[in-house]
Formats: C-alpha cells, structure tokens, sequence
C-alpha cells in the first residue's frame, strides 16, 4: 500500500487530491498519494487537514510512517475527528507557513555543517528552530562568530537542488555522510542527495528551500556542552 510521495518531487506544492486507502484503528488516514511530510531524520511530520467533497474537514495532527510499511504513510487525525470513508476522495493542505518555517531551518542546518565540518552525533527541526549535535576536538565555540559565518553562506544566494544516486554509490563515497546518529533514507535502491551549489552535498529526505535567500536571517541561539567533545548548537529563525 505503498503511498505516493509528492513533496520529494516538489517541497512546495501545498495540496492535492487523494484517495483514501485506509483507516486504521488509532485514526490513521492513508492515502494513495500525499503532500504530508512525514516524521524522519530529525524533521516532524506535517500538520494540515483533508478537505472532504462535502466541504467538511478533518485536522491532521502529525504525519508517521506506517510502523510495519515504510512505503505507507499514515495521516494521523486529531483526537475526536469524523474519519473519511475508504475510497473517499479528499484535498490533503498542509499547514503551509509550518512547512516553510521547517524548510528554511532545515535547509540552515545543512549550512551549519559547512561552517563546523565535524561530525554530527544528533539533531532535530522544530518550527523556526533546530540543532545540531557536533563531536568537535577543540569545542571552544564563539556564538556570534558563527552567526556570521552562518549569515556568510546565506548571502551566498545558493541554489538548492536534489539528485538520486544508487545505495552502492552512496556506499562507495562515505564521506557524504555527515550524521552519526541518523542513517540515510537507503534501503529503496536509491538515495537522494541534496546540494546547495558550491557550499554542501549530503544525503537527506528531508524538504528545503530552493535558495539560500529564502532562509532568511538566522542567529546560533546558544551552544550547549553535552559530553568531553560534544557540543549542541541552537539555531532559530529571526523572522
């Protein structure tokens, strides 16, 4: 029951039309194809609604993938909804100004590993705010140093873009990994890499900006000691 995944194609489109394939017990809507977002390497799963033809509409709390078919994903209602019917069609819509806040972070967080080239022990995405986990020999870090440095790569103006290579490809060239703690999305055959030109490659499923303008201004919040050689480092959003 493999479900279609329409945002690895195209981060921005907000909505489609959907057929419902199943309802499960706990509230779960599947869907055969999707804009949702759904939770993985450390981005949470969209919020949004289905439209029903009636005109009615029922709030998605979150997004998963089904525990026992990671080609399925699973739109998790809010607590109390009216269920669609098997065979139903609806618009799935994102909350869109959610996505895009979790896309310019996301997409800042890529830039975060260019400014400390070290590897990445853990991390996480929230709504305008994200970190980063770092084993770093030497941890003495400087918060406003690394904002500009940080600013430097946005001002870059670099365009994001994504391209597919083999699971024996990525296998072949480890040094594309940057994260410790997160496996690549490998296991289809093919992984997909995400570049921002001239500054990052690395493996990710998750959804970004099309150019580093569309980030914004962003500032390092606060660097944390987690271990000898661990540092976590905060990130938000400044509008």
């Amino acid at each position: 029951m493999a479900t279609e995944l329409l945002f690895r194609a195209d981060a921005y489109q907000n909505s489609c039309t959907a057929t419902v394939l199943a309802v499960n017990e706990r509230g779960g809507i599947v869907l055969d194809r999707t804009v949702f977002y759904a939770t993985g390497g450390g981005q949470p799963g969209d919020v949004g609604r289905l439209v029903k033809a009636d005109g009615g509409s029922i709030a998605v709390a979150t997004t998963v993938y089904d525990a026992d078919d990671k080609s399925t994903v699973v739109h998790v209602a809010a607590p109390g909804s009216e269920l669609p019917a098997v065979g139903e069609t609806v618009t799935a819509e994102i909350d869109w100004p959610v996505r895009m806040k979790r896309m310019r972070i996301h997409t800042a967080l890529h830039l975060l590993t260019t400014v400390l080239p070290y590897p990445v022990t853990g991390g996480a995405i929230g709504d305008g705010e994200g970190r980063l986990d770092f084993d770093i020999p030497d941890a003495g870090l400087d918060k406003d140093a690394l904002t500009a440095q940080l600013m430097a790569a946005v001002r870059k103006d670099a365009d994001v873009s994504q391209r597919w290579i083999t699971d024996d490809e990525l296998l072949a060239n480890p040094g594309l990994v940057k994260t410790m703690s997160v496996k690549p999305p490998m296991g289809t055959g093919r992984v997909r890499l995400v570049e921002i030109a001239g500054l990052d490659l690395q493996p990710c499923g998750g959804t970004h900006v099309l150019n580093t303008s569309e980030i914004g201004d962003v500032s390092v919040t606060a660097i944390e000691k987690k271990g000898k050689i661990n540092r976590r480092v905060r990130i938000a959003l400044l509008a």
